[in-house]
């Protein structure tokens, strides 16, 4: 593909468990509706169809980085407490072994051992987007660890290892939450929603400036106002970096922005 004809690379919203699938909140009838119409929205801010997705997700943690390699995933239903209709969810992508095989080589190439893990189902953080994203799951899918020591510029150079992806067809597609303090987000506090104003609005600054100011203003994340409290620990933001190294030099537009149960989130675009 020409560098015209580049995927871009995203930074998405999955929602709290399940929650695009069973009754919203008593109270909240909208509270996850702007979501799901951005995640809707997906395809179509698209030039063309991806052959193929690479999910990066907050939901699977390992020492080095592992890529799902199987050609037919089942479904991890890592969400707990929620009705029971919600753990018969059914999200039938097919995986892809050559792409796994590929993004395995790209990382291996740039100093970063990467297992192929042909066990491995998709979790929430990848099946509940996807779902309403992509609901006829015919686009295959590839899903990649984070590692946990989370470190932020480790995830970045990730990212630009994965970068020649964007050139092949392949949608990266980095599913966290910009905002995730659970404890927080069922507050009925209005400190606690300025703080995750505070945040989001220093986010939103350092991804919109250019590659080398952004890079090391999510190395540096933990200095922002309030980072510790709106990610008390910070898996959920680490596929950000992984997208926002992917990007390289394109700039991100700040894609989605909303407030649920009182705390701003938001989502990018990059390229």
């Amino acid at each position: 593909m020409s560098a015209q004809g580049r995927l871009p690379a995203y930074f998405i919203p999955h929602g709290g468990g399940p929650c695009f699938f069973m009754d919203p909140p008593p109270g909240g009838p909208g509270t996850w509706d702007h979501m799901a119409d951005f995640l809707r929205s997906l395809p179509g801010d698209l030039t063309e169809a991806p052959r193929a997705i690479l999910m990066i997700t907050g939901h699977w943690e390992t020492a080095g980085l592992s890529v799902t390699s199987g050609a037919h995933p089942g479904l991890i239903f890592d969400y707990y407490g929620f009705p029971d209709s919600t753990y018969e969810l059914t999200y039938p992508a097919k995986g892809d072994p050559v792409l796994a095989g590929r993004v395995a080589d790209l990382l291996e190439e740039a100093g970063f051992p990467t297992e192929l893990d042909a066990e491995r189902g998709f979790d929430h953080g990848m099946f509940i987007p996807l779902k309403v994203a992509f609901p006829d799951a015919a686009i295959p899918v590839v899903e990649l660890s984070v590692r946990k020591d989370l470190d932020p510029a480790a995830h970045i150079a990730i990212g630009q290892a994965l970068a020649p992806l964007r050139d092949e067809n392949v949608l990266i597609l980095a599913s966290g939450m910009s905002y995730h303090n659970l404890r927080g987000f069922f507050a009925n506090d209005r400190r606690v929603e300025a703080i995750s104003e505070g945040f989001d609005d220093w986010l939103v600054k350092a991804v919109a400036q250019p590659q080398a100011a952004r890079d090391a203003a999510l190395i540096g994340w933990e200095s922002a106002p309030y980072a510790r409290v709106c990610h008390p620990r910070e898996e959920h933001l680490i596929p950000l970096m992984v997208a926002a190294g992917a990007a390289g030099s394109d700039t991100a537009t700040h894609a989605y922005s909303d407030v649920v149960l009182g705390k701003k989130l938001s989502g990018f675009r990059f390229g």
